[in-house]
Formats: C-alpha cells, sequence, structure tokens
C-alpha cells in the first residue's frame, strides 16, 4: 500500500485507526503502527508523543468536528426545536460516518492514562453541556416540558448515541441518515408538553 501522497500525520492516524479496529488498542504496538503508516518511531514521535495519544487524537479529530457543527447549529436561527432536532440528527450522522473511531475509543478508553482520559472527559462534557444549553433553552420558552432534569435528557440521549457502535451496520436497511432522524424524532417527541 503506497501513500507517498498523504500527510505522515494522516497515515499515521489511518494506520492506527484500522490497526486497533483490527485488532484492539493493546494488542497493537507502536512498531506495527509505524510499519503500516511507512514512517519511522521517530517520524511518529514528531507527531504524537505516545500510542495514548495517538488514540486520544483519532476520537479527539472526531469530537473537534461534531463540536463546531454543534456550535454552528445551535448558534443558528430558527426556533430551539428546530435547532435541537438538527443537532441531534447530526451527531449521530456524524457517529455513524466516524463509527470505527468511535468504537475505538470508546473500546479502549479505560486504558488511556489517567490526565488524557480526563482531558476527553472534559471535552465531551463540553460538547453535552453545548447540547443540553438547547435543551435548557427550549425548557425555558415552554417549548419542551421542564419535569424531566435537561441533565437527563441529555444521559439518555447520548447513552443511545454511544451505543451505536455496537448495532448499527453500514449493509443493514436504514443509512446513518435515517437513525440521525430517527433518534431526533424520538427526542423531540420526549419533550413535548404533556
Amino acid at each position: 500500500m503506497t501513500h507517498d501522497k498523504e500527510p505522515v500525520r494522516q497515515r499515521l492516524i489511518g494506520e492506527a485507526t484500522r490497526l486497533f479496529a483490527d485488532r484492539g488498542f493493546e494488542s497493537t504496538s507502536v512498531q506495527e503502527i509505524v510499519a503500516a503508516a511507512g514512517v519511522t518511531k521517530g517520524a511518529m514521535y514528531h507527531y504524537f508523543d505516545s500510542k495514548d495519544d495517538l488514540l486520544h487524537e483519532i476520537y479527539g479529530r472526531v469530537l473537534r468536528m461534531q463540536m463546531e457543527r454543534l456550535t454552528l447549529l445551535a448558534d443558528g436561527s430558527g426556533p430551539v426545536a428546530e435547532r435541537l432536532h438538527a443537532a441531534a440528527a447530526d451527531v449521530v450522522l456524524t457517529t455513524v460516518e466516524n463509527l470505527d473511531d468511535s468504537k475505538i475509543f470508546f473500546r479502549s478508553m479505560h486504558l488511556l492514562a489517567p490526565d488524557t482520559r480526563k482531558s476527553v472527559r472534559a471535552e465531551r462534557r463540553r460538547y453535552h453541556e453545548r447540547f443540553r444549553d438547547l435543551v435548557t433553552e427550549g425548557q425555558r420558552e415552554g417549548v419542551f416540558r421542564a419535569d424531566t432534569p435537561a441533565e437527563m435528557v441529555v444521559d439518555f440521549f447520548f447513552g443511545s448515541v454511544h451505543h451505536l457502535g455496537t448495532w448499527y451496520s453500514a449493509e443493514g436497511a436504514l443509512s446513518g441518515a435515517e437513525v440521525g432522524e430517527h433518534f431526533a424524532d424520538l427526542l423531540l417527541t420526549s419533550l413535548r408538553p404533556k
């Protein structure tokens, strides 16, 4: 496999993602990653401090992209119900489009060094808090029912999103966009005032 045109950093991330998905994080050595990427260990350590750092980046790039998209949707114009629906559908779609990255991460997060794990949790919490702000906004406006705490709504929703890697298949009956629409509809229905 030749990837001369692809930047070294991207090759390392791509090969690490593939190897971690195939063999697991613990069973993959730095030597196997650099050999697959066609670079030296020195080149890898130029971009990443450790295998932990590489795992963090695999998930971090997805989370950063999702945060940028959420911010655009949440800060957009339009009724809060439409913005929350769009955000909910988007996080499902982008999770499905990056399913290997998400699966690897959730399967291996407990193996990260404590400081890295803490950093990742903080990044994910910022995403969840921004999403929760949309629920709170709708509750304040009376658009969403307010008898369930917004935090509980978000935990329930993301429990389902983080579970996608265990059952979703691109060969299945529904596309990622269709699953996203269903998840978003379920979320909005659960928030409809009684």
